[in-house]
């Protein structure tokens, strides 16, 4: 074949794995919406999906046909999986349209509940996965003709595929969803397929194909004298057993995967965590495993290296490499501490690559060169060439499967990212084993002791308290327990004067120092409502948010909060706080994401509470979607209110503003609430309604004095308890038309998700701004200007009194931002006018909750 032919061949070869890559990065995004973002729904995903490259690759090995044939089935096949991928659109939206009833009839049911998640997957992932498994084989018995070319030529293709999928990663994971949205993103892959597909089969029709090459070697006869050239079918390196081939191959696949896991469980506890800092450590993987490849094809070009030699090596040298990353990884982030310092957004993606290139990507080369090189061994038999590779796939496959789900199931929450990694260390060195003892050689007994006694050294230096040390430390605090659980790192921490739950190191979801701050997440909705009974809540963290709801006269409680150990620590340690949360029979807790908890079920509620989420990391956007809160309304009773938390010091006025106007979009009325009187750092919730309507002062008052033990029997609290809450309304989101500009936030275009890291990147680099200062009196002020409570109609039942004391809240956010500046004269004007306008006997009274509920 002339080499710009095959150069054209090679280049389709690339787009074919560039295809893949996004077809999987979008997958995984899909049916995380579908199942949830769990890590058992992404391990699903996974196995699945490498379940039918496995299969696919054994399956069309087996019927390569030779020839210019093998290329034109590369490109049906190429097609086939353009063709299959469509069938997403469709078997997707039946799923959401039909999962609600099943749910009801099986959902009780673990295990078939289960069953219809992996029927669902397979539909979806298994036929285009079952058909890439064959490109690998097909364009293998195309383009090598000779048994000697598998090793040099195998690891050529191998390499160029897998960049090819490191380069589908940075596209699906950097730049497709925000220009052009995840549709349009899926339809491009499947144009890439099909381009793909249709030019393989014109080639396969025009280009001569490769000539078939014997092998030779000259033989030479007692006398000396050369005879005639006879085919080479002895090679000196066929001693290897091709069982211990496939055993190796397993055990690469199994490793290699397992090593990547807890990889992106470690770099979790230093990251941002967002989709971009995700999508820079599978690109770096698998890079890295490009190389490998191509380290394997120089490696098959050395002839006086035997391959017995090379996989021995390889072996011991990734055994090695496993077992010190942890050690680098701890010498490298001085500890856990968090990767970025003030970084703008390009360089804080700059320092991750260097993280990841010293850390991951320079001991997964060696890794990944074992597979590609396994090629080389199998040069020797009679078997096709698409026979080879397609159950070396298969098996290496099959193994990254098991890999893959003992990593993130047994090996994670068993023995921790640590000794998980000396474990797999381990699993190298068994390889080493078994490969030593299949041959002949005089070291065959010598290898595995040696490898055994330098296993042991790692084995008896135990430094799992690398793991812990950091944790709560580097923020501050002393960790009272630490669980390395199936989706992240999860540490009751004791900060001084209260306990705080953190995950992955830094991300606090609660603390008992901010008991009442946390309890007015659930009062201020709570007298809100006309009258509550049922009660939702999206997230849990402490407990202590919904644990304030059971004061009051509620018939249900439903929770919901992704992360298990979260709900078992929380169980542990903050009984005292969470008002019985874990005893109360009205009480359900679910460990399930969220927002599959309201789309699975088609039970209604009264509150639907959306806990705070930190709005840059990866997942957290889909809970500040248009589809998200469409379903959210759609589970709410007549007169029922949605209420989304939104922490401002996380958000800019760009996120901000398209989390409201999404809320607008699909609920006729949207209110904003204060969920503090604090100087800066302030919560605020936006909450939503099926039917504008006003509020009423004296359901407010009603309500209040229906919790249990109210005020401790004050009734002069009971009484001016509306003054209490009306400080806290912060304005009409609808009614001031102040968001109809910015743009809708979707499941297609998950802005807030794409835009929140690079806002988080701005303002560590001292570029941007989050709403915190003056930046959250501007939302408050133009709120006020757009629609005085004069003019409010959500505020229509209120009397004069009753809307100075809106106004008196007002004031004091600002005489409070003035105060914490140390700006007194400016303060004192608007603590007067806060003054003139509110109770003297609530004045200094600034937790609804305090007030409301007995500590």
């Amino acid at each position: 074949m002339k080499v710009p032919q095959r150069s054209v061949v090679l280049l389709l070869f690339f787009l074919s794995g560039f295809a893949a890559l996004v077809y999987q990065v979008l997958w995984v995004r899909q049916l995380g919406l579908l199942f949830g973002n769990t890590a058992q729904a992404s391990a699903l995903t996974i196995a699945v999906f490498f379940s039918g490259l496995s299969m696919g690759g054994w399956f069309w090995g087996t019927r390569a046909p030779g020839g210019n044939a093998a290329l034109r089935w590369f490109g049906l096949v190429e097609v086939g999986v353009a063709i299959t991928a469509l069938g997403h659109f469709v078997l997707l939206d039946i799923y959401h349209a039909a999962y609600p009833f099943m749910y009801d009839l099986f959902g009780h049911i673990p295990t078939v509940d289960l069953a219809v998640k992996i029927l669902i997957a397979g539909f979806v992932l298994f036929p285009p996965a079952f058909l890439m498994g064959g490109t690998l084989p097909l364009m293998s018995e195309y383009l090598i003709r000779s048994k000697e070319g598998l090793g040099k030529t195998g690891t050529v293709l191998y390499a160029i595929n897998t960049a090819g999928s490191a380069l589908g990663v940075i596209a699906a994971g950097f730049f497709l969803p925000v220009a052009v949205g995840f549709r349009v993103s899926y339809i491009l892959a499947v144009g890439v397929d099909l381009f793909v597909g249709a030019s393989a089969v014109l080639l396969s029709r025009r280009i001569v194909p490769p000539v078939p090459v014997v092998s030779v070697h000259v033989n030479t006869d007692p006398r000396g004298a050369p005879a005639k050239a006879i085919p080479n079918r002895v090679p000196p390196y066929r001693e290897i057993e091709r069982s211990a081939v496939w055993v190796i191959a397993f055990i690469s696949g199994f490793a290699t995967l397992g090593v990547e896991v807890i990889w992106t469980r470690l770099f979790a506890q230093v990251l941002q965590n967002s989709v971009y800092t995700y999508a820079v450590v599978l690109t770096s993987f698998l890079l890295a495993l490009a190389c490998g490849a191509a380290l394997a094809h120089g490696l098959c070009r050395i002839t006086r290296l035997t391959p017995r030699t090379v996989i021995t090596a390889l072996l011991a040298l990734a055994s090695l490499v496993t077992a010190v990353t942890p050690w680098l990884f701890f010498e490298r982030t001085s500890g856990l501490s968090y990767i970025g310092g003030s970084h703008d957004w390009a360089g804080y993606i700059m320092e991750v690559m260097g993280v990841a290139a010293l850390v991951m990507f320079l001991p997964a080369v060696l890794l990944g060169t074992i597979l590609p090189y396994l090629m080389r061994v199998l040069e020797p038999g009679r078997e096709e060439t698409a026979k080879k590779v397609g159950r070396l796939v298969a098996v290496d496959t099959l193994g990254a499967i098991f890999g893959s789900l003992s990593a993130g199931f047994v090996i994670l929450p068993g023995l921790g990212a640590v000794q998980g990694l000396q474990l797999l260390s381990g699993v190298y060195l068994l390889g080493l084993t078994v490969f030593a003892l299949t041959g002949n050689h005089r070291f065959r007994f010598a290898l595995p002791v040696v490898a055994i006694a330098a296993y042991s050294l790692f084995v008896i230096w135990d430094p799992l308290f690398l793991a812990t040390r950091a944790v709560g430390t580097s923020a501050g605090g002393r960790v009272v327990e630490f669980r390395e659980g199936v989706s992240a790192n999860v540490a009751v921490v004791d900060v001084g004067d209260g306990l705080a739950i953190r995950v992955n190191n830094y991300y606090t979801l609660g603390s008992s120092r901010a008991l009442q701050s946390e309890r007015n997440q659930t009062v201020i909705p709570m007298v809100l409502h006309p009258d509550p009974r049922s009660v939702f809540f999206l997230g849990m963290g402490t407990g202590i948010t919904a644990g304030a709801s059971l004061s009051f006269p509620v018939t249900e409680v439903v929770v919901c909060e992704i992360i298990d150990e979260v709900i078992d620590l929380a169980r542990n340690h903050f009984q005292p706080y969470v008002n019985g949360l874990f005893h109360d029979p009205r009480v359900t807790i679910y460990a399930e994401d969220g927002r599959t908890c309201l789309s699975r079920s088609r039970a209604r509620y009264d509150l639907i509470i959306s806990d705070l989420f930190t709005p840059w990391k990866a997942g957290t956007g889909n809970l500040y979607t248009l589809e998200h809160y469409q379903t959210a309304a759609g589970r709410l009773n007549p007169g029922g209110l949605f209420v989304q938390w939104v922490p401002l010091y996380q958000v800019s006025f760009q996120e901000f503003g398209m989390i409201a106007r999404t809320m607008t979009e699909v609920f006729p009325e949207v209110t904003l609430w204060r969920g503090d009187l604090f100087p800066s750092r302030s919560i605020v919730a936006l909450i939503g309604s099926n039917h504008a309507g006003a509020l009423d002062p004296e359901a407010v008052r009603s309500n209040a004095a229906r919790v249990t033990g109210a005020a401790g029997g004050d009734e002069s609290i009971i009484a001016h308890f509306d003054a209490h809450i009306l400080r806290f309304y912060g304005g009409n989101i609808t009614g001031s038309s102040m968001f109809e500009h910015y743009l809708l936030n979707t499941d297609t275009f998950p802005r807030v998700e794409y835009l929140a890291p690079r806002t988080h990147r701005a303002v560590q680099s001292g570029r941007g701004r989050f709403m915190v200062g003056f930046e959250r009196q501007v939302l408050y002020r133009d709120l006020m200007r757009s629609l005085p409570p004069a003019r409010d109609p959500h505020l229509r039942y209120l009397t004069d009194a009753q809307r100075g004391y809106v106004t008196a809240g007002f004031n004091y956010t600002y005489y409070n931002l003035y105060t914490y500046l140390r700006r007194r004269e400016d303060a004192s004007p608007f603590l007067e006018r806060y003054l003139e306008l509110i109770p003297d006997s609530i004045s200094r009274q600034f937790s609804p909750a305090a007030a409301l509920i007995p500590r």
